[in-house]
């Protein structure tokens, strides 16, 4: 009997232990052949069939070493954004520091790709910075931009500041794709999706430090067509944040979330929030594959769902009871618990 509890205690730090790695290592991708369907049942986010690395970075395949246009300071970059077309890539070299303080609202027009190298080679991929404490660094010109490989610092890291009220980018239009970058630093939010923005494309990124107290989102999604795939988040008040306005919905899925959330950490609206005397929370919503690496609430949907909320293959960390919060139309089902992994159906 001593024997069996000894490898019993043995086999649950191992848990531990490799829970901890995966949220210091990132989820490695799986080969690149393969697709996003899933072969065998598998929880949380370390199956990740992406063929990329969970929050991007070494690893990354889909990497820019040129483009059209090169942006080495402020006046390049921004002479660039005036002149690219649809179809073209504004590349931004490794080790490239760029100041936009002075700029807020900055256009990227439709059909043009900002890109660097983060990932390639030990690249942390050059920097886009901003010490403009309030507004909203970026903006969506047209459909189908794309953001890839670069970091992007704002003003502040911390929770509690009457002084800073910090946006990284307001996504408007259809097909926008942000990937492979850092976002950090913007502590109401880092990226918002507008309502009319659809199939927006969200995926290995690495964001963290959004952390404003009654903001403080890493996504803002809020469109009814909105994919958080594979990225790892970790300091923000709500990781993934939505109004739940009529028709909003969100897929988040493979991500790694970190343990230092400052409240639950995907997050959906009702009306008593919005104060439209509705219980209405979207319409849909679908979670599942992702680790959770927090001890707080993991899913919290304000109100109820037009059509449903499922909920499922997710590793929660922490116990059952912390798990989710939901007034109905919701279906939590085949999530495995703790460090030792416990299903309930």
């Amino acid at each position: 009997m001593e024997r069996e509890a000894m490898f019993r205690k043995f086999n649950l730090s191992l848990s531990v232990l490799f829970l901890f790695t995966i949220y210091l290592t990132g989820c490695a991708g799986s080969s690149p052949g393969m697709d996003m369907k899933q072969q065998v049942e598998t929880f949380g986010c370390e199956a990740n069939p992406t063929g990329n690395p969970i929050g991007g970075g070494e690893g990354y395949r889909d990497i820019f070493t040129h483009g059209d246009f090169t942006a080495k300071n402020t006046d390049e970059l921004l002479t660039a954004l005036k002149r690219a077309r649809p179809g073209q890539v504004i590349f931004v070299p490794d080790g490239v520091k760029i100041d936009l303080s002075a700029y807020h609202d900055v256009k990227i027009p439709g059909g043009v790709t900002l890109a660097g190298t983060r990932g390639l080679k030990g690249s942390v991929g050059a920097v886009i910075f901003t010490k403009r404490k309030k507004g909203t660094l970026f903006v969506s010109a047209g459909e189908n931009i794309r953001i890839t490989g670069l970091r992007f610092e704002g003003p502040y890291s911390g929770r509690v500041s009457d002084e800073f009220n910090a946006y990284f980018i307001r996504l408007n239009h259809y097909g926008a794709e942000i990937d492979n970058c850092e976002i950090y630093n913007f502590n109401a939010a880092a990226i918002s999706v507008s309502i009319g923005a659809m199939k927006v494309y969200i995926h290995h990124n690495y964001i963290h430090h959004c952390q404003q107290d009654g903001g403080g989102y890493g996504v803002s999604a809020n469109s009814s067509d909105v994919h958080i795939i594979a990225n790892k988040f970790d300091y923000c008040r709500h990781h993934i944040a939505s109004s739940g306005s009529p028709g909003a919905g969100y897929e988040a899925a493979w991500n790694l979330v970190g343990p230092h959330a400052t409240s639950h950490n995907f997050d959906v609206h009702g009306g008593r929030d919005r104060g439209d005397g509705t219980d209405i929370a979207g319409d849909w919503f679908d979670i599942h594959h992702n680790t959770f690496l927090s001890s707080r609430y993991h899913v919290g949907i304000r109100g109820t769902p037009c059509q449903i909320a499922k909920i499922h293959h997710n590793w929660f960390t922490a116990p059952s009871s912390k798990r989710v919060f939901t007034s109905g139309n919701t279906k939590i089902y085949r999530n495995v618990y703790g460090p030792g992994k416990k299903l309930e159906e």
